[in-house]
């Protein structure tokens, strides 16, 4: 029985029209009834929170444990760049090659501060260079003051 069909019966053991009660007995069993089950109801409540808590934790520890792990991969990857030096390595079960990428270095925003047309390579949210337009410039010939352009190779695992 829920709670509304326990609700109903307690009135139907008692007379509307004169507040009298009908059935003492089974007032008393319903009411029994009705603590009962609003008690179990606040315990699955607490069990539920219960749960949530243990859930969450579950989840920071697998947060941390996510971190870890992909911090000692880009440590691997890092180290195995270094011993490749941007040769392939190929066997059945794994294939690592590099890729060529570029990367501006910013070593002096001040002197790109200096510049005609300096909304062209910095933005103003916080003054932080437009890699962007920094490396397109370079790569047309144009000098910026205080950058340079440095070629990188990725590791990439397949």
């Amino acid at each position: 029985m829920n709670l509304y069909e326990i609700n109903q019966a307690i009135l139907d053991c008692v007379d509307l029209e004169t507040g009298e009660i009908i059935d003492i007995d089974a007032l008393e069993a319903l009411k029994m009834d009705y603590d009962t089950k609003i008690e179990h109801i606040a315990l699955w409540i607490k069990n539920l929170l219960s749960d949530a808590a243990q859930i969450k934790a579950e989840k920071e520890a697998l947060e941390k444990r996510e971190k870890s792990a992909a911090n000692k991969a880009e440590n691997l990857k890092k180290y195995l760049s270094g011993y490749l030096n941007g040769k392939k390595f190929d066997t059945p079960r794994v294939s690592i090659s590099f890729r060529k990428s570029e990367l501006v270095d910013v070593f002096d925003i001040n002197k790109i501060m200096k510049m005609d047309h300096v909304d062209k390579y910095v933005t103003y949210v916080e003054p932080k260079p437009n890699k962007a337009a920094i490396k397109e410039a370079i790569k047309s010939g144009v000098k910026v003051p205080g950058c340079s352009l440095i070629e990188k190779y990725n590791i990439q695992i397949k």
